[in-house]
């Protein structure tokens, strides 16, 4: 149970959740516009 939890804590720390620091964008979001743009 633990575990799923985590996971799940995971995929939104990295995924959903959003920054103003990176624009407005999620971490993985923000990642992946920097390398279509370089």
């Amino acid at each position: 149970e633990f575990q799923k939890e985590l996971i799940a804590y995971l995929d939104y720390y990295n995924n959903k959740r959003i920054k103003v620091k990176l624009k407005g964008l999620s971490p993985v979001a923000y990642r992946t516009q920097s390398l279509c743009f370089t």
